[in-house]
């Protein structure tokens, strides 16, 4: 992305009325940012949810000024970033309509390893809460997964330092700008921070932690991981409006059950009650619901090749499918759509098509693989 990218990116995204959906509904119509403002009114208003007004609003060059502003700041500062095109940005991510366009980050880590989960929970985590987090972390520690979370108080705080002594690569996200740190008390942690991992925001220097930016940022948290994981969480909570978009983003859920008269049990147990999360007792819970295996350096054993039977008829696309697996091995459902170029609903129909079909079959942690 060059500089004259970046800087009619960030001029879109501040025009009123253009958010993340919209922002990728015009860039991919037009072809890049530029072009957006330089289309012309009646090609701008072919676009689904583009209207006169909106029209008008990107009429508005004030935008300019302000996008050059946080350039300079980026320039200045050195601020690293992802665009939603790019290869760089967060795999999982890209299967998120809302995902931001931009991300801005800070310190030394990748996001193109799989087992990533976000663990998240009440700000006011008790002893019960830091020996579980502490603990599940260290045992899954084996699989060296990425550890996401919010930075905040509390549950988050707790996850970030426990993955930063088993030695694992863990990202706060934050719900402010790069150019500061909230809370501040948690600046004496950037630097370990940092150095296996760091920070990822979409929001702008001069973006303030405010309320409604902590659940912006929740979708983030939710959307890049494998799983989300919620160790204590009240009846109401910023953790569970991650739990809730964990869901919608089609992710695994895991809460830790507690005492029904526990006040930090309460959001858990309901999740686990309707059904809206797995239970998670241990380690052992997680790495089977998500079909984790260690690699084995060396190993001799090679899966054996099935061939298809010759009365199976596929389709073209289930055809295709079929041959990704077989050479690909076990892989999300996700993922299998974005590498086949297949959208996700018509994805989950092929895989249960070829299920039926006998020739694949599902996992647990939503993989699948040819038989």
């Amino acid at each position: 992305m060059t500089t004259s990218d970046l800087f009619y990116t960030l001029a879109l995204l501040k025009v009123e009325g253009v958010g993340d959906i919209v922002a990728k509904k015009l860039i991919n119509h037009c072809g890049s940012a530029e072009k957006v403002f330089a289309a012309k009114k009646k090609q701008l208003l072919t676009i689904d949810g583009v209207g006169e007004k909106l029209y008008q609003k990107l009429q508005n060059k004030t935008v300019f000024s302000l996008a050059q502003t946080e350039l300079d700041f980026i320039e200045q500062h050195k601020i690293a970033f992802d665009y939603y095109q790019d290869s760089s940005y967060p795999e999982r991510l890209k299967h998120c309509i809302d995902a931001p366009t931009i991300l801005f980050k800070s310190g030394n880590f990748s996001t193109e390893t799989k087992k990533i989960i976000s663990i998240v929970g009440t700000r006011q985590i008790t002893g019960y809460g830091i020996d579980f987090t502490r603990k599940l972390i260290e045992e899954l520690s084996v699989f060296e997964p990425t550890i996401v979370s919010g930075f905040a108080y509390g549950v988050d705080i707790v996850a970030h330092q426990a993955a930063i002594d088993c030695g694992l690569q863990t990202i706060g996200v934050l719900a402010h700008g790069l150019n500061q740190i909230y809370p501040k008390t948690h600046k004496k942690y950037i630097p370990k921070m940092e150095q296996n991992g760091g920070f990822l925001t979409e929001f702008w220097s001069s973006s303030n932690p405010e309320r409604e930016n902590f659940v912006k940022r929740n979708r983030i948290v939710a959307g890049i991981s494998e799983a989300t994981i919620v160790i204590e969480s009240a009846e109401k909570g910023g953790s569970l409006i991650t739990a809730t978009m964990a869901n919608d983003y089609n992710r695994e859920v895991f809460a830790v059950p507690g005492r029904s008269t526990d006040k930090f049990s309460q959001g858990c147990n309901a999740l686990i009650k309707t059904q809206r999360a797995h239970l998670l007792e241990s380690a052992s819970d997680l790495i089977y619901m998500l079909g984790w295996q260690l690699q084995k350096v060396g190993d001799a054993n090679k899966t054996s090749t099935v061939q298809k039977q010759l009365f199976v008829s596929l389709e073209p696309e289930e055809q295709k499918v079929y041959e990704y697996l077989q050479q690909n091995g076990k892989e999300m459902l996700d993922l299998i759509a974005l590498k086949n170029h297949i959208p996700v609903y018509k994805m989950a129909t092929i895989l249960f098509n070829l299920e039926m079909k006998g020739i694949v079959r599902p996992l647990p942690g939503k993989l699948f693989e040819a038989i």
